[in-house]
């Protein structure tokens, strides 16, 4: 047999443990079906469009974090080598180019294989995780994408530190 052929049975859809967590935040959100829950997030650049989706092929939470900033086919080999050097540095996730959007989008899974089930901490955790990931490189994009500012100059520019306060 093979171990993919392994059927367990779940007691409930994970999608519920993220509508649970959003409505004990008091989160706005949009069932949009069974398997998938939409929510905007304020940050502090720019508000967040986060979806959830229950994939039940692969036993995966997946979470998709997109913002608003177009992606000009101009800029669009500046804003991939970006893509490249954000992605070398991020530890969970990734940033993707979704080219049919022009969008930039975060992109991450929780694995629930076997029929375990996510907990409101994981849950709170996978999306604080991401949230965090997108602020931390928000200007870099516009840099690149509004400023015309190469990839590396940009990736400079966000990951500098300052110590104290002016």
């Amino acid at each position: 047999m093979n171990l993919m052929e392994l059927e367990v049975e779940r007691q409930s859809n994970p999608v519920d443990m993220i509508e649970y967590v959003a409505s004990n935040n008091d989160w706005s959100f949009e069932r949009s079906g069974e398997d998938e829950i939409a929510m905007t997030v304020e940050g502090r650049w720019t508000d967040y469009h986060v979806s959830f989706s229950w994939m039940e092929e692969f036993e995966a939470l997946h979470l998709g974090c997109a913002f608003d900033i177009k992606v000009p086919d101009i800029r669009v080999n500046e804003v991939v080598k970006l893509l490249s050097a954000i992605n070398g540095q991020v530890l969970m996730g990734h940033f993707d180019l979704w080219r049919q959007e022009d969008v930039v989008i975060f992109r991450q899974s929780l694995l629930l294989a076997g029929g375990a089930e996510p907990t409101n901490r994981q849950v709170e955790v996978l999306l604080s995780s991401a949230l965090d990931t997108c602020e931390a490189y928000f200007q870099a994009f516009q840099f690149v994408v509004w400023s015309g500012m190469e990839a590396t100059k940009a990736m400079e520019a966000v990951l500098f530190e300052t110590v104290g306060e002016a």
